[in-house]
């Protein structure tokens, strides 16, 4: 018998398929954003001024992510995560990425 898993990325502004998930970072805190290509497109635009006139910091990586970087939930605990968040009162999306500080929250009281 053969497993087949699949990802499917869903665009976080518009609902509908994504095509990749961009990465960006503002005042310290890093985010990954699913997007199709017009909105790829459309944030890396809004932002081509910003960054074609900025500097790269020291110690932050070209591409890619962090070494020891959190790996995301599988689908399984991302639905026990949910349920975890929403027993407490925790404002948590129904589909999407969890937000790193509920994953967080859990995890510390696993």
């Amino acid at each position: 018998m053969a497993t087949q898993i699949q990802t499917l990325l869903i665009d976080d502004l518009e609902g509908g398929e994504a095509k990749e998930t961009v990465s960006f970072a503002i005042d310290g805190t890093s985010y990954e954003i699913d997007l199709n290509d017009k909105n790829a497109r459309n944030l890396r635009e809004a932002l081509t001024p910003f960054v074609s006139s900025a500097r790269r910091a020291e110690g932050t990586p070209a591409r890619g992510r962090k070494r020891g970087a959190a790996q995301r939930p599988s689908r399984d605990k991302s639905s026990e995560i949910r349920a975890w968040a929403k027993a407490r009162g925790l404002n948590v999306s129904e589909r999407g990425r969890i937000a790193s500080h509920i994953v967080a929250q859990y995890e510390a009281a696993q």
